[in-house]
């Protein structure tokens, strides 16, 4: 994630309008979710194309060059990353107008030498700094090593991979808690069986201590958060000239990126552009609006800015104080954030009176939109929002009366009233015409006048049905014919109704639930929850040019928050 973070910054810092990311697998789009969001903060085309499964990446490549595209953010493995550089060298996608950002940490221990000259920016990052002393003696302690056995370890410093960093890092780490867990508790080993689901009883304690554990390791200092997860970590911004890695600037989690300039020249140049700000006083304006800015409770009688209290008013302080200006408050009286005339394109609020220049900047609980990004510069936001409507759990609907047709839709039913009544029927038909079904009522009599035939055809619906249910019924087929009829009946009616039981219970488990609205139409077109927003805030103005028509109300009417049942 820090990686992410860092890729987003150098990307600000470069201030790319538009950008291509190439990507080897679906696990790269996460690596680059954070500049994934600047299309959306800022409305910047990214584009995402995948590399090809096989080895050879120039259509994809030939595709970026084609759409004419120059800013490009490579996302692959080590192993790939050299050929797909060469591929694009081929397809004449590293000329001197193109811009590479590689987000691997390897990008130092590669032969980059065929693309020195091609006058491309590629820039990358780095986790360790290959002139830090410690990095130095265990290069050269583990060269010395190999040597010793006879072998020659082809490292140095500037090549040193990023894994073999970590792992020395981390088994330096290992071996800290070890000795603390050692001065603690005795330690006892015990033999572990791979196919039992075992663990050493003192692991849990040789965690515990890496995680409290801090040295300074390869990749600098070492400290991780309360969940275990590693916090301060520092790059190195590093880009290619015709000399070979410079190291262009440093970034880590707490200070962001910083650009660091090689050329005196152009410190002086940019020291001489820096407006200076000691002594400046600037008029402040905000709203109150807790706990961003709040008038301060006292006994005495306050003036200025002594009156103010909250968030927004110790943050200018702070800002004061790093860089020597003087600052006045200002309040708005109205809380008003600003929006635009629809007619004469003026803006009113805390933004129109940083337009007009009555004040020189403002700080509130303001919203970042589209429209008021393109009128006027913002931080970055401390908060992501977005608009959600909270109201009561829903209620869980009763059963309906036919909940029991759920397990087979209207098609199987009817198919099988369709076969019941062709059975039935085909039963008696058969029965009529087979000479076997035919018996005597009376058997003390040899010659009967006349037979009888129990398949009437109530008696064939009542065994169909019968069978049906599995109850079965007093009829039994004699002939051969009607029997094998019968058998084929009874199979298919097995099957269905082992389907049916089986579906039964799993639609008779599942709730459905009564939400009292499912999207912005069923909430404007109903009486019973009260809903509202801020009037001239971001929320009403996103509902006043939106799309969708509001047929109860108009967000003129929106004065209060409120959700009731």
């Amino acid at each position: 994630m820090c990686n992410d973070e860092a890729l987003f910054d150098v990307v600000e810092a470069w201030n790319w309008k538009s950008f291509t990311i190439i990507y080897e697998n679906n696990d790269s789009i996460l690596k680059v979710s954070e500049l994934l969001k600047i299309h959306d903060s800022k409305g910047y085309p990214v584009v995402l194309r995948q590399l090809d499964a096989d080895d050879n990446h120039r259509p994809v490549l030939r595709h970026v060059k084609d759409s004419g595209e120059t800013n490009i953010v490579l996302d692959c493995s080590d192993e790939k990353l050299h050929e797909v550089l060469k591929q694009a060298q081929q397809v004449g996608l590293m000329g001197s107008e193109h811009s590479f950002i590689v987000t691997s940490l390897n990008l130092h221990a590669m032969d980059l030498e065929p693309f020195q000259y091609s006058g491309t920016n590629i820039t990358g990052m780095r986790l360790f700094d290959p002139d830090d002393p410690q990095v130095q003696n265990v290069v050269r302690y583990w060269i010395d090593s190999e040597l010793s056995e006879g072998r020659i370890l082809d490292m140095t410093p500037e090549k040193l991979p990023v894994e073999a960093a970590l792992i020395h890092d981390a088994v330096l780490l290992f071996a800290k808690a070890f000795e603390h867990l050692n001065m603690s508790e005795e330690l006892a080993s015990a033999p572990l069986q791979c196919e039992e689901a075992s663990s050493w009883d003192q692991g849990y304690s040789v965690i515990n201590y890496m995680k409290v554990s801090e040295l300074k390791g390869l990749t600098g200092h070492i400290v991780f958060d309360h969940e275990g997860f590693r916090t301060n970590i520092h790059l190195q911004l590093i880009e290619l000239t015709d000399e070979g890695l410079m190291q262009l600037g440093t970034w880590n989690t707490s200070e962001g990126l910083r650009i660091i300039k090689a050329e005196a020249d152009e410190d002086a140049s940019a020291a001489a552009q820096t407006e200076d700000l000691r002594n400046m006083t600037f008029i402040v304006i905000t709203a109150l609006t807790p706990p961003y800015g709040m008038l301060k409770e006292s006994s005495h009688k306050l003036e200025g800015n002594d009156r103010f209290e909250g968030y927004g008013i110790d943050l200018i302080h702070e800002l004061s104080l790093m860089s020597g200006f003087n600052y006045t408050f200002r309040i708005q009286a109205d809380k008003s954030s600003g929006n635009p005339d629809p007619r004469t394109g003026r803006w009113s609020g805390m933004i129109g009176e940083v337009l007009e220049g009555r004040a020189d900047l403002a700080i509130a609980d303001l919203t970042i939109t589209r429209e008021r990004e393109s009128a006027a510069d913002f931080t970055l936001p401390f908060m992501n929002l977005g608009i959600s409507i909270l109201y009561k759990s829903p209620t869980k609907l009763a059963p309906s009366l036919f909940s029991f047709l759920s397990p087979f839709s209207n098609e199987v039913w009817i198919y099988m009233i369709a076969a019941y009544v062709g059975v039935s029927v085909l039963l008696f038909i058969m029965a009529r015409i087979s000479p076997y079904e035919w018996n005597n009522p009376y058997p003390c009599i040899k010659d009967p006048e006349e037979l009888e035939n129990q398949f009437s055809l109530l008696n064939s619906f009542w065994f169909t049905i019968g069978s049906l249910m599995q109850q079965g019924s007093e009829i039994a087929p004699i002939a051969p014919s009607t029997r094998m009829v019968a058998g084929i009946w009874w199979f298919f009616t097995l099957i269905m109704v082992s389907s049916y039981t089986a579906n039964l219970a799993a639609f008779l488990t599942v709730e459905d639930l009564s939400l009292p609205f499912r999207n912005v139409e069923e909430l404007a077109n109903q009486n019973t929850i009260k809903y509202g927003a801020k009037a001239g805030g971001s929320t009403a103005n996103f509902f006043r040019v939106s799309a969708l028509k509001m047929t109860r109300s108009t967000t003129s009417d929106l004065h209060s928050v409120q959700y009731t049942r």
